[in-house]
């Protein structure tokens, strides 16, 4: 515990810190866990159920508005022949970087940024910072666009829907418990399910899915410039930056000991079906689009949901609306708290949502001012909404990269992990997405820069 968080009481100071509010309740929630492993029957659910939570939150958290838009206009301009087992595959990669960063919070009790900077310096530490506070700042903006689409869908206005939101970001984060918060957030995020209901309601060609997942079609027309840009904003879709910080100061708030790996693992995997069965009913969803030649390429965020009345119905249309909302409410909530979470450990403040607001306000006073101000901006007229949601999701890519480097030195690191450190595959699965990843970063920025290599 830093100095910070010492409570100044008779007989303590830095070699008797006073317990805090954050110890006990992270001390009663692993009393419930203790408690439930000497149980009799159900015990290993009972325990699942006590530990699950950060693995779901940061793959629903994910499968936030951009991503979920991301996934609408791969269905809408490319139908489903390659995109739903390639949506499968990115989903795969990120539960490979996530159980990392599961290993790594469990086995060190300590945050992503923290430890960055506690290994590799100053330096690296604010490269690391720069990297992820850009990427979330910007995020969170698309988020907002996301939820005053979906709500614009019901004809509220946007300056409701954002301000809406803000109180419900508000609402969530102030409770001054870990569990209440992951709960609160958790049942928001089961609302990520909208887009089953809404697949189905269009009527899908179940033997084209199969063969989808059997044959791992060709690129539809080829490689091209819009075709490359959805590539990139779909493998966005599933591995950030921020899920490595979010993840890893969630386990630990949770208190999760190397003990609780196995269900760590457990609830990252579920957690990884669950956001990938999502995002590709979304694709299904908007397929009909494709189907019968109605162009989405100019297409506005609310404009989905419009346009899928005549397949899908009012009420599946409702579904995708509503879905596109939850996703970016989730989002804003799980990644305004990554920024608050990695702020916290580098200026050694308290960063637990096990803290009241009167002993961690600076905490509390980053999650909630990065929200605000994204949503501000989101406010301002004239932005072309669309292109912004998959640019985002592109610069996740771009600087996914480094940080994946950092988490594969961290967890290979004997002092760091001691004998919980990587094993071969672990470093051959993730080394192989590190360099897929800056593959695909230098064949977009190449034709970026001379789009004749792809033919315009």
């Amino acid at each position: 515990m830093d100095d910070a968080n010492w409570q100044k009481a008779p007989g303590t100071g830095p070699d008797h810190p006073a317990i805090t509010h954050e110890d006990l309740d992270r001390a009663r929630d692993r009393l419930a866990v203790a408690q439930a492993r000497r149980a009799g029957r159900l015990r290993g659910l009972r325990v699942f159920w006590l530990l699950l939570g950060p693995g779901i939150l940061v793959f629903l958290g994910e499968n936030d508005a951009p991503s979920m838009l991301s996934y609408a206009a791969t269905g809408a301009q490319f139908g489903i022949g390659f995109f739903l087992p390639f949506v499968l595959v990115t989903f795969l990669m990120g539960f490979v970087v996530q159980e990392m960063t599961l290993r790594l919070g469990a086995v060190t009790h300590r945050g992503h940024a923290e430890l960055i900077f506690d290994r590799f310096g100053p330096f690296w530490g604010w490269f690391a910072m720069g990297d992820l506070m850009l990427g979330n700042f910007l995020t969170l903006v698309t988020e907002f666009i996301g939820i005053r689409a979906g709500l614009g869908f019901f004809g509220v206005p946007p300056l409701v829907s954002v301000a809406g939101a803000v109180v419900i970001v508000l609402l969530v984060v102030t409770t001054g418990r870990y569990w209440t918060w992951e709960r609160a957030t958790l049942t928001l995020a089961a609302f990520n399910a909208l887009f089953i209901p809404a697949a189905l309601l269009s009527h899908p060609h179940w033997s084209g899915i199969g063969q989808a997942f059997l044959h791992f079609g060709p690129l539809p027309g080829g490689i091209s410039g819009s075709m490359l840009l959805l590539l990139m904003a779909d493998i966005g879709a599933t591995v950030t930056p921020w899920m490595l910080f979010f993840q890893q100061s969630s386990v630990v708030d949770k208190g999760l000991t190397p003990k609780d790996i196995g269900s760590g693992r457990l609830d990252a995997l579920l957690g990884t079906l669950l956001a990938a069965a999502f995002g590709i009913a979304t694709i299904i969803a908007a397929s009909p689009l494709y189907l019968h030649g109605v162009s989405a390429k100019s297409f506005q965020a609310a404009q989905f949901a419009q346009a899928l009345v005549p397949w899908v119905g009012h009420i599946g249309a409702t579904l995708f609306a509503l879905g596109i909302f939850e996703a970016g409410m989730v989002a804003v909530i799980t990644i305004s708290t990554s920024s608050a979470y990695a702020f916290g450990e580098v200026l050694h403040t308290g960063h637990s949502l096990n803290r009241p607001l009167r002993e961690a306000w600076p905490f509390y006073a980053i999650l909630l001012a990065s929200s605000i101000l994204a949503a501000l901006l989101v406010l301002l007229p004239g932005a072309p909404l669309e292109y912004i949601i998959l640019m985002v999701n592109v610069i996740a890519v771009l600087a996914m990269p480094p940080a994946l480097v950092f988490l594969l030195l961290l967890v290979n690191d004997p002092v760091v992990m001691g004998e919980h450190r990587n094993g071969i595959w672990a470093n051959v699965f993730g080394g192989g997405i590190t360099v897929f990843l800056i593959a695909v970063g230098l064949f977009y920025g190449l034709t970026t820069v001379f789009p004749h290599l792809i033919g315009g």
